[in-house]
């Protein structure tokens, strides 16, 4: 018995790692040289359905993936898009683990949100400059002009479509015998997701509009 759910759960993760992957080419679009997708919220639901360490496993099979096909910014890009997703899917996986809930979601995203930004200054800081070939004061300069406002968008996002797509994914995996049943008071569906829900719309089209008038003024800054 524990043998099958191991190959369910391998069979999960190969799908998720899939559409992880896929969302790097069909959903994307770059900025300068960062380039913005839907993969980590794939990556979460691995993590919130599994665990931190299959959503940390799944964020290095994409980032692997994506780096030996069509990736144009080699190891650089390899290393920044698993720091990415591998942090955003452990802090999901270790708060959701914790406190099974629809609440416990949300608030694992949102610290997900903040964990990602911070995570992503500190590596811009250090590894940019390498891959850019400029001073580290240059790269400190795009902080707060591109790189703050740009990953905290892009977290934002994938943290809102985390919270619209968990729910029909697991579901689905949970009728197809995939994934076991969610233990009492575990993350279900009612009023309060509905509005979660309507919520997490409204983040994503609010953030996508500051995301385009900041980058649009942050162009002109640089330009």
């Amino acid at each position: 018995m524990k043998n099958k759910l191991e190959t369910k759960k391998l069979v999960v993760l190969a799908m998720l790692c899939a559409m992880a992957y896929l969302c790097t080419f069909a959903f994307k679009f770059k900025v300068a040289f960062l380039t913005f997708d839907f993969k980590d919220a794939i990556i979460a639901v691995a993590s919130l359905a599994y665990g931190p360490l299959y959503g940390v496993a799944a964020s290095a099979v994409a980032a692997l993936l994506e780096f030996v096909t069509f990736s144009d910014t080699g190891f650089y890009g390899l290393v920044m898009n698993f720091l990415s997703s591998a942090t955003f899917a452990l802090t999901c996986g270790l708060i959701y683990k914790y406190k099974r809930s629809l609440s416990g979601a949300v608030i694992a995203v949102g610290a997900s949100v903040l964990t990602v930004t911070a995570v992503m200054m500190l590596a811009n800081m250090f590894i940019t400059p390498f891959y850019m070939g400029v001073p580290r004061s240059e790269v400190m300069k795009l902080l707060p002009k591109l790189l703050l406002p740009f990953n905290l968008c892009k977290s934002s996002i994938n943290a809102a479509v985390t919270v619209l797509i968990y729910k029909p994914i697991v579901s689905a995996l949970r009728r197809l015998g995939l994934i076991k049943a969610m233990p009492s008071g575990g993350y279900k569906f009612g009023v309060s997701s509905v509005v979660i829900i309507v919520g997490a719309i409204a983040v994503s089209v609010a953030v996508i509009l500051v995301l385009l008038l900041e980058l649009e003024g942050t162009f002109k800054l640089i330009g």
